[in-house]
């Protein structure tokens, strides 16, 4: 697989157990009562009857096909399991919600199987193609202290169609799930027999997939042409590759990606992880036991929060990102974990070297700028508007902050005040730079 496949393989993780389990983590809540909120696809009838979901999800792709273009295409989903407690009466079992042995608890709960079908390399000539995606089910029994646990897997029949159309010098690509299960008895029925978080990865080689977000201008007629139906194809691998595609139930945007931040899935619809980990420590011991028996990913989770370092807890409090940002200051960093005022912060910078890109222009001590006072400007300030000065230093504030000290070129005491240090500052963006005419004064 190419590169691209781990980056949206991990994503696609997250979209598979999105909405799995919600906080507090326990079958008693009632939030946990109603599961499966994303791409559950029901059987025949399901949702004309109101049992289930409508059974089909599907999109259309646009790729740049090569003359030896290819495509794998995985689909994944969940399988409800439902396991059963029986507690042992004498040479017999008896159904029963809760079983608590010892320090053991284990409870009637529906859990799921991770499924995944690989299909390809696939022909992207123009053409229909349908391949059958059936998991057979099964029961298996685990005695336990006390009792048994019984899990049973209902039989799950789908489809996958890949149907190629030529599209303005592109391939249009549609891609759809559908279950064919039975007409469902009931509710019950119909969820078992329902892939659950259904979603796709499309991989391309020999072309490349095209944004259907942010499409190129020669491609735009033909995305607003797609068609798509419960879901969202995004290109799923790191920036700049197009060789991936992620059929997503729930909303993505181009190159998804995990926090770095992260210590694993919550599954509770894309919360904040540090509010969640918070109130998993807050709960009681008993609560913590209650998610434990509930599931075992639960327990994960109530194991991973009470065991985080106070270090992974603060990596939680997020970064903060500007998307717009220019590439970094040429003013060194601060070595981590320095404060402020350790006479090392001060090491660390040097006003009368270090510079500041202003406009894409490197401002630096001897540079020559044109003043445009804004910033909070009182009146002194503005009689220096349009004046203009030399560089005698470039400044960072403990809050980030970025200061360009001058003085004026007019000023008859100007190599005075250079030499005592008294010096005008302003902000980037009041000085404008006079690109060619570096003083050769230092």
């Amino acid at each position: 697989m190419k590169p691209g496949w781990d980056h949206a393989r991990a994503v696609a993780d997250a979209v598979l157990y999105e909405g799995y389990l919600l906080y507090p983590y326990r079958a008693t809540s009632g939030k946990n009562q109603s599961r499966w909120q994303f791409g559950v696809l029901g059987p025949s009838g399901a949702a004309e009857r109101g049992l289930g979901e409508d059974d089909t999800l599907g999109a259309d792709l646009l790729l740049h096909a090569g003359p030896d273009a290819a495509l794998h295409i995985v689909v994944r989903f969940l399988h409800l399991q439902h396991r059963a407690v029986q507690r042992r009466v004498g040479d017999t079992f008896e159904p029963v919600g809760e079983l608590r042995v010892a320090e053991s608890t284990y409870l009637t709960w529906d859990e799921a199987v991770e499924c995944e079908l690989s299909f390809g390399p696939l022909d992207v000539r123009p053409g229909t193609h349908t391949y059958p995606l059936t998991v057979a089910g099964g029961s298996e029994i685990e005695q336990v202290d006390g009792g048994r646990l019984i899990r049973r897997r209902a039989d799950l029949h789908a489809e996958l169609t890949v149907q190629v159309e030529a599209e303005d010098g592109l391939r249009r690509i549609w891609t759809s799930v559908r279950n064919l299960g039975a007409p469902p008895a009931d509710a019950r029925q119909a969820l078992a027999t329902s892939p659950i978080g259904t979603h796709l990865i499309a991989l391309a080689s020999g072309g490349s997939f095209v944004s259907l977000l942010e499409p190129p201008a020669t491609a735009v007629d033909a995305v607003r042409r797609c068609r798509r139906h419960r879901c969202f194809p995004v290109l799923a691998g790191p920036p700049g590759d197009t060789s991936v595609v992620l059929v997503s139930p729930i909303i993505l945007y181009d190159h998804p990606e995990i926090a770095e931040q992260s210590r694993g899935d919550l599954y509770d619809s894309c919360e904040i992880d540090e509010i969640l980990t918070l109130r998993v420590m807050t709960m009681t011991d008993q609560e913590k036991a209650q998610a434990r028996a509930t599931d075992p990913l639960a327990a994960r989770i109530i194991d991973r929060c009470d065991s985080m370092s106070p270090e992974a807890m603060l990596d939680l409090h997020g970064v903060l990102r500007d998307p717009h940002a220019v590439p970094p200051s040429p003013i060194p960093d601060i070595p981590t974990g320095t404060n402020w005022w350790d006479p090392e912060a001060d090491n660390a910078v040097r006003p009368e070297l270090d510079a500041v890109e202003v406009g894409g222009t490197r401002v630096a001590r001897g540079s020559r700028v044109r003043l445009h006072p804004s910033r909070r400007a009182d009146a002194q300030d503005l009689f220096y508007a349009d004046r203009t000065a030399r560089v005698t230093s470039v400044h960072a504030d403990v809050d980030g902050g970025t200061h360009i000290g001058v003085v004026l070129d007019d000023d008859p005491a100007a190599d005075l005040h250079d030499w005592y240090g008294r010096y005008l500052y302003f902000a980037p963006d009041e000085v404008e730079p006079l690109t060619g005419r570096s003083s050769p004064w230092k």
